[in-house]
Parts: C-alpha cells; structure tokens; sequence
C-alpha cells in the first residue's frame, strides 16, 4: 500500500515544465505510505527500510486518518537504547505517542506558492517534515518539503520569466505608443496650425478702415474648438464668432469645416440669414454625423456695413450674450438664445432662425466672446462671470480696441492665477471709429 517510486531521483524538469504559477500541490508527485495503527512497530521500520526515501507513513485507524510518522523522528526515537527492542512488537499506536509532532496537513487544491509559505512558517525543527495532502474521500497523501520547495522555486523561475516579458511587453507597448504620440502630435501640429493660418491677419484687418479691431484667442489644447473670423467681401463685412463642444482635435477639425462653409456661403453671396444658416447647419449636421461624432456649436454670425455715416450690425444665431458699449458709457447685453440653434445639432433649424439690429455711433464697441472668458475658474473654483467682465469693459469703454483687449485679457488671467485653463478663451473688440 505504498509507493516504492524514487521521490526525487527523476529529473526536475521532467515534472516542473509543467507548472503553473496557479498549480496547486495535488499535481505534485506524492507518497502512498499508510499503515494501521495496530500493527506492531516492527511494520513501520521495514517500510522506511524498503523506501529509503519515503518521507513518511500516514497513519490510520480503521480506515480513518490519524496522523503521520516521518523518517526523521522515527528513526531518531529508534536510535535510542533499547527503543526499537521496546516498540518492535507493540502497536504503532503506542510508539506515535512518543513521536507524535505537530504535522501539517492541507487540501489538494491548495497552490503550490501558499503550501510552500505554510510550511517555512512551521517551528524549526518542523520546517522539514512531509506535509499531509487530502485528496478528499479520505484518501492521503505524502508531499516531501523538498520536492515543494523545488516547485516553488521553478514557479519563481516563471513568474520571473513571465515579468520579464512583461517589461519587454510594456517596453514594446511605450515605443509604439511614442511612435503614435509623434505621429498624432504631428497631425495635431499640422491641424493647428492650419487653424491659426486661418485667423484673420492684422493687415487684412485694416483694411477695414471704420472698425478698430482686435482679437484673441487661446485653446486651452494644442488645438482649440472656439471659431472667430473677420471676412470682407465687397462691401460687407462679415464677423463671425462660435464655440465647438469641448477642445482638441475633433473640435478644431469641426471650427475649421465651419470656416470654410461660411466663407464659401459669403462668397456666393448668399445673404439671407435663415437660407444661410441652414445651408451652413447642413452641411456641419452631415459631416458630424460621417465622423460619428456628438460635436455641435453655438454660432452668431453679424453682418457689418456703414450707412449715414455709421456702424449697421445684423445679428443672427445662437452664442453668449453681445456686449455693446455706448458713448454714453452704457452697456447694453443682447441675448442671442432665440436667434437661431447649435449647429450640428439637429437637422433642420430654419424655423429657429432670427436677426436683430444694431447701430453703432462713433467710439461705440461691441465686444464678443467665448464662455471660456465667463467660465475661467480660480482656486477656490469660483467663475469669473459676466458682471465681472462687464465692470473691465465699461472701466475701459473709452479706450482703444486694443486696449480693451488687453485690459480684459489681463484681468482674465490675473483672476485665474496658477489654475488652468479648461476651456478656450476668444475675445473680439470692434470697435465703430
């Protein structure tokens, strides 16, 4: 009833290359060595004597588990003087009293790794002794320390195996990546600065001569989703001013579509708002939906022209509020929520659309702008609001376009501080001379 098999003497590899770091220790190599604990003592000796690696016997009582002898503890208690005369014919029961040791046993399931652990954490003088596996339905087995501790050892083997080609997986996975970042940062270089070849010029702006004009825009990405443009076009002027949902490169790929439909709309002069708008809504609304993108915009687009001797603003679409600064040193806000819809968004938006008028006097100023002026956060997360920007503006109502624009700017990012930008930040002065 026992295994007479060498425990160690075949190669290791024979048994550890099949090894998993989840193995557990009933894929080991195992002892059957049991024995009644009635039979004399004289039994035990001659099947340590037979096996001369067997680690142990598992000891049983009708049938049922009892405990174990190692070779070590037997054969020391029988080394003493007339021990072995003494127990040779006497039950095992009575010779375990003597030998008895405090025996580990665990379940087959039980990982390779965690017996391992369980067994180095025993008393010294027990590190070493067999280990006790149940199989379950009261079948046992014998697992020699050593044969687990050349298992945990070739699991080290290929965990450290394993990690190793992990770092080289990871190592591999960051040069692609890198690669890809170069390559993305490069579209992205390229899309931005088409972006910023497209703003207009300060030379084509003073071509204007009745409008002093200034401008800023800063994404808060590489690539930013606001869209501003000044575009002349015989006698008219047309401004335009938009915010794409969220930033980056998406957005920016979107403010440029919006650029070049509303110059080509102008340029075939195409005049009415709602046939313009909805052309523009379009052609956005179908090219959003071939990206399979959720990207819209707000857009309010104004028509500029000089009659009597004076600035004539038409305001059609949907953006924030227009600022407008009287010589007077009044401010009056006009709300573009029911001048027209975000573009992109649906497609059909003709019925949304409206215009207003405006006049403007000499020294008269409207200023546009993004919500990423009303929106800018400092520390503390409070938002820097329209009444705050509209006390810049009528402190300095009387100034230059320019310096309007920087008085604003500056305030901007003395509110920010060290927070950062979340949202694109695009201000438009013009201002009737």
């Amino acid at each position: 009833m026992y295994d007479t098999k060498p425990v160690i003497s075949e190669r290791v590899n024979h048994w550890t290359d099949q090894l998993r770091l989840d193995s557990t220790i009933a894929e080991l190599k195992l002892n059957l060595s049991e024995i009644d604990v009635s039979l004399p003592g004289k039994q035990l000796l001659k099947l340590f004597s037979h096996d001369d690696r067997l680690p142990g016997v598992i000891l049983l009582r009708d049938g049922e588990f009892v405990g174990l002898v190692s070779r070590e503890y037997f054969l020391e208690m029988m080394s003493l003087p007339y021990r072995m005369d003494l127990f040779a014919q006497r039950p095992i029961e009575q010779l375990y009293e003597f030998v008895n040791v405090n025996w580990l046993k665990l379940e087959g399931s039980t990982s390779i790794l965690d017996a391992a652990k369980q067994s180095l954490e025993r008393p010294p003088d027990c590190v070493y002794e067999p280990i006790v596996v149940d199989l379950g339905d009261q079948s046992y087995r014998l697992l020699d320390v050593r044969r687990l501790l050349v298992a945990q050892s070739r699991l080290y083997e290929i965990a450290t195996i394993a990690l190793r080609q992990h770092e080289a997986d990871i190592l591999e996975l960051n040069q692609r990546l890198k690669a890809e970042n170069i390559r993305l940062g490069a579209e992205v270089e390229v899309t931005r600065k088409i972006q910023t070849m497209l703003l207009p010029h300060a030379t084509e702006l003073s071509t204007i001569e009745s409008l002093e004009i200034a401008a800023h825009m800063e994404p808060a990405a590489e690539v930013g989703g606001d869209y501003y443009d000044i575009l002349r076009h015989r006698d008219q002027v047309k401004i335009g001013i938009g915010d794409v949902t969220g930033h980056g490169l998406e957005s920016g790929v979107l403010m440029l579509m919006v650029q070049t439909a509303v110059r080509t709309l102008l340029t075939h002069n195409v005049t009415d708002p709602v046939a313009f708008f909805s052309t523009l809504n379009q052609t956005i609304f179908d090219n959003v939906e071939r990206m399979n993108s959720d990207k819209h915009l707000t857009l309010a687009l104004l028509d500029y022209t000089v009659q009597d001797g004076c600035g004539h603003v038409t305001l059609s679409g949907q953006h924030e509020e227009v600022i407008v600064l009287r010589q007077d040193g009044t401010i009056e806000t006009i709300d573009t929520i029911d001048l027209g819809f975000p573009i992109g968004l649906d497609e059909e938006i003709a019925s949304f659309i409206s215009q207003t008028s405006i006049k403007l006097a000499s020294g008269e100023t409207i200023v546009l702008y993004t919500d990423g002026i009303t929106e800018a956060e400092n520390s503390a997360g409070v938002l820097y609001g329209l009444d705050r920007l509209l006390a810049v503006l009528k402190h300095h109502s009387y100034h230059s376009a320019e310096e309007i624009r920087q008085a604003v700017i500056a305030d901007v990012k003395g509110f920010i501080g060290l927070n950062p930008i979340y949202d694109d930040i695009t201000l438009l002065v013009l201002k009737q001379r």
